[in-house]
């Protein structure tokens, strides 16, 4: 069909015929996926059963409250290094905001106290590491 030809009214009429074509087409897409699911449902259903449990014994274990508890109790064993600074081992540096003789030492050496690159290099350049 060349579209050069069509009047205004038929224009219209087959942008309508394609309008409705999409909708059937999203409809019909919704529901072969409503049905996939279902489907896919019924199957981890008959699997639980197979294995000898039931669904809720099954999604307790699926809604994420026991990995949060396991994440929670990661945090709280992390370790962090810290740095000491080498010319007084009072001076030091776990974590956090740069403590003031950090800032100062790291103007000595030429670092900006500013510029995390510079706080890094620094750490790894002059301070020493601690567990």
């Amino acid at each position: 069909m060349d579209v050069k030809t069509l009047s205004v009214e038929e224009i219209k009429e087959q942008l309508e015929q394609l309008e409705q074509e999409r909708l059937d087409l999203a409809n019909a897409l919704e529901q072969r996926q409503h049905q996939g699911k279902y489907d896919l449902a019924e199957q981890i259903k008959a699997m639980i059963a197979e294995h000898g449990y039931t669904v809720a014994d099954i999604t307790s274990l699926l809604s994420g409250r026991k990995r949060r508890g396991a994440a929670a109790k990661r945090r709280v064993a992390r370790q962090y290094t810290g740095y000491m600074d080498p010319d007084d081992p009072s001076h030091v540096y776990t974590r956090g905001l740069t403590p003031g003789w950090m800032k100062a030492k790291m103007q000595e050496h030429g670092y900006d106290p500013g510029s995390k690159t510079d706080r890094e290099a620094f750490k790894m350049n002059v301070l020493k590491a601690v567990a």
